[in-house]
């Protein structure tokens, strides 16, 4: 059999990139959940150059494996996103061992001597996960998505604890204040990069947000003091992108009543369902949270790191 056909991705690949990213869903966890926005904002990520940072690999004309980079740090952090079909193992490879090459690459074009490359991969993945523990790759860190059913006669707008108020994002100033307050809440946790304001509206993909999903929650006497970000551009469910509570505001409440303020949300929209993903190490007791809250375990992603000098 001829190996398959590797060049760099196109926006015109996106109807395929997906086809393929939601068959490998099917595969993982038992359903298609990749809208072709996403995909294509993926592909549309600034600084990202497609013909040396985009990998697709065609089998007589069918998508098997396909590979995206793309450098948050500057410096030697890199992350890729690798997906192939179970019986494509040998050109799943062909892609990674391109994809390290171009990491090393990029981190030495930032002035970094290696490159620490991450990968996010479900737990039961259709990379053959043997391939990559022999070039050196191990498991750092699991996240898990969660979700909940949502009933809009039960999931109704909740009374905000004394001495807090909330309010919807609506002005570019509760702009910029949600991403100082993103900064602020995550600057602790497991491989937060700082961005900029201008970059992190392009990682939140702010051109197709309602920002009446965003939410501010400010208590007497620290002012704002935390956020929830929400998305309704999902098809499968409602999505919380991000909950966060400065950490002198912790332990006040603030992270149940901005996520029951979601979840009302979204049920008033006739969602049937809400997501989430959280770091099962997180410190600052996220998990927990969420389960008093209902919500369970739809799927599990281990991060993947490989040190490349």
């Amino acid at each position: 059999m001829s190996p398959a056909f590797l060049r760099p991705a196109t926006l015109d690949d996106a109807p395929a990139v997906t086809e393929l990213l939601n068959e490998v869903d099917r595969i993982e966890i038992g359903r298609p959940e990749t809208d072709q926005h996403l995909v294509e904002a993926d592909l549309k990520r600034p600084g990202t150059d497609l013909e040396r940072d985009s990998w697709v690999a065609f089998d007589d004309g069918r998508l098997v494996a396909y590979g995206l980079l793309w450098d948050e740090s500057g410096g030697e952090r890199v992350d890729i996103d690798h997906y192939v079909l179970p019986d494509h193992q040998q050109t799943g490879l062909r892609v990674l061992t391109a994809m390290e090459a171009r990491a090393l690459a990029k981190a030495r074009e930032n002035g970094a001597e290696r490159a620490v490359v991450h990968l996010h991969l479900n737990i039961r993945p259709t990379t053959d996960t043997a391939l990559l523990a022999a070039r050196g790759w191990s498991t750092v860190r699991r996240h898990h998505v969660l979700h909940r059913p949502l009933d809009p006669a039960a999931d109704l707008t909740p009374e905000a604890p004394a001495g807090v108020r909330v309010r919807a994002c609506t002005t570019e100033a509760d702009r910029v204040r949600v991403h100082e307050l993103y900064q602020s809440a995550f600057a602790a946790h497991f491989d937060f990069q700082p961005r900029g304001y201008h970059q992190w509206l392009s990682d939140i993909h702010a051109e197709r947000l309602d920002w009446s999903l965003v939410w501010i929650a400010a208590t007497d006497d620290l002012g704002d003091a935390g956020f929830l970000l929400a998305r309704d551009d999902r098809e499968a469910m409602g999505w919380i992108r991000s909950i966060g509570v400065l950490s002198e505001a912790r332990g006040r409440g603030l992270g149940g009543f901005l996520l029951r303020h979601a979840f009302a949300g979204f049920a008033a929209r006739g969602r049937a369902t809400v997501g989430l993903g959280v770091d099962t190490a997180n410190a600052t007791g996220a998990p927990r949270l969420y389960g008093r809250h209902g919500m369970t375990v739809h799927y599990a992603v281990d991060t993947w790191e490989a040190v490349i000098a």
